[in-house]
């Protein structure tokens, strides 16, 4: 279902802008300054759904959206949507790359060009920026030998030229973002469920036990892990994305069978498996 406001983490021209628009092209894009604004916006009813990034395929989950869907939020995941990641090196028209001695870009950025940024420019000075998009803002508007990362659209918003295209280390990079808003989607029969449950007490095989649950019914966990409940020490929330949807008979039962297992389940969602 299309959105009227669809908010995103902008500013305009980054990846967060891509995966509105890869989500919902007829909205309207709003861009906010955190995923947190994003949630807390679309709980308000400022917009119909926000798109939070969730997991990178080189550096992993995005822990803030872990802890809103797990702490702050009432909303469901709608659906999801991957985005490719392509890095660029993005100057003032007439650069050259042996020009550049300093480099804006988000610290993911620097991490995901290290061999780029090591071998070509190991002596320009790297300077963090909230995005992508700001850190070509910064390099356009600055003087010469500055130089941002970012996607090609940032540059033709703010009017800067690629000096060198798709820097990043990896070919495989690409960042899986979740769409929220309110209602349960109905099984397509290509969903992913994602689920957090926590326990009473830690007790040795507690986390098998609820496993087993799914293992018995044939269903697939394609991700574990977990993070602090920010209560006490050392304890901790689990969560778990299971291949099917949380109203098929297996994924139904399944939820029943671990409910009395946990002090706590939340499902945060049945919704489409991005291709």
């Amino acid at each position: 279902m299309s959105a009227a406001r669809l908010g995103y983490l902008g500013p305009p021209g980054t990846f967060g802008e891509e995966a509105a628009i890869k989500a919902d092209p007829r909205a309207e894009h709003v861009p906010f300054p955190s995923h947190a604004a994003i949630a807390a916006a679309v709980e308000a009813g400022a917009v119909e759904q926000g798109v939070l990034a969730i997991e990178n395929s080189l550096n992993g989950s995005v822990a803030e959206t872990l802890d809103i869907l797990i702490h702050d939020s009432t909303l469901d995941i709608q659906r999801e949507v991957v985005v490719h990641v392509v890095h660029n090196l993005i100057a003032r028209p007439g650069t050259r790359i042996e020009d550049v001695s300093v480099i804006y870009s988000h610290p993911h950025a620097f991490n995901q060009c290290r061999r780029f940024l090591a071998e070509r420019l190991p002596n320009a000075r790297l300077e963090a920026s909230l995005s992508t998009s700001a850190a070509v803002e910064a390099a356009v508007a600055g003087d010469l030998g500055a130089a941002g990362i970012g996607t090609s659209r940032a540059a033709e918003l703010y009017g800067g030229a690629i000096v060198a295209a798709a820097i990043h280390d990896a070919d495989n990079n690409a960042t899986r973002f979740v769409v929220l808003g309110r209602g349960k989607q109905l099984p397509t029969g290509h969903d992913r469920t994602s689920i957090a449950f926590t326990f009473t007490q830690d007790r040795p095989g507690s986390l098998a036990g609820v496993l087993d649950q799914f293992a018995r019914r044939g269903i697939s966990c394609s991700k574990i892990e977990s993070r602090p409940t920010k209560a006490v020490f050392g304890e901790y929330v689990f969560l778990v994305d299971f291949v099917g949807h949380q109203d098929d008979e297996a994924g139904r039962d399944a939820l029943a069978a671990i409910r009395p297992l946990c002090a706590e389940v939340k499902v945060f969602g049945s919704y489409p498996r991005a291709e």
